[in-house]
């Protein structure tokens, strides 16, 4: 069935095109915080493996409710790991050791990027969009990565 919530097709379409941009620097976080939880070493492993654990909980959700809003506005989600790498703005680099502060100040450059990208379309997504649901979506997802940031920061 067709989507008629008040935003023409072609705005619809550029907003889904940020949403899966976002959705694939969310999975590809994802993945990061993942790998962080199976693989840190050293004297605080049980902290931070809970640590860890807690933030990719958090990161699938946003996924899931990212993907949701994709739908919401009438597209379809990005769902291969080869869309997700064709779309991230995130990189895989991998540390030298497996600490807990390498696998951080990471993961903490990553949400920093997503804040910037978030930040970077708010205002193209209202004024030139026209859909202030997507907006107030990607502002509760900047707050999100914004408490996750300052949580790894705090660590740091």
């Amino acid at each position: 069935m067709k989507t008629q919530i008040g935003i023409d097709s072609a705005d619809r379409g550029a907003v889904a095109e940020i949403l899966g941009k976002l959705l694939a620097d969310e999975f590809t976080l994802y993945l990061k915080t993942r790998n962080a939880h199976w693989n840190v070493e050293g004297p605080d492993f049980h902290t931070a493996h809970l640590f860890f654990e807690e933030h990719y909980n958090k990161l699938d959700e946003t996924m899931d409710s990212t993907a949701e809003r994709i739908r919401q506005i009438g597209h379809y989600a990005p769902a291969t790991v080869k869309q997700f790498l064709q779309l991230t703005h995130l990189s895989e680099k991998l540390g030298q050791k497996n600490d807990s502060a390498g696998f951080m100040k990471e993961l903490l450059e990553d949400h920093q990027s997503i804040i910037e990208f978030i930040r970077g379309n708010l205002d193209q997504v209202i004024e030139e969009y026209h859909d202030a649901g997507t907006n107030d979506f990607l502002t509760g997802m900047l707050r999100e990565h914004e408490a996750m940031a300052w949580m790894l920061r705090a660590h740091l």
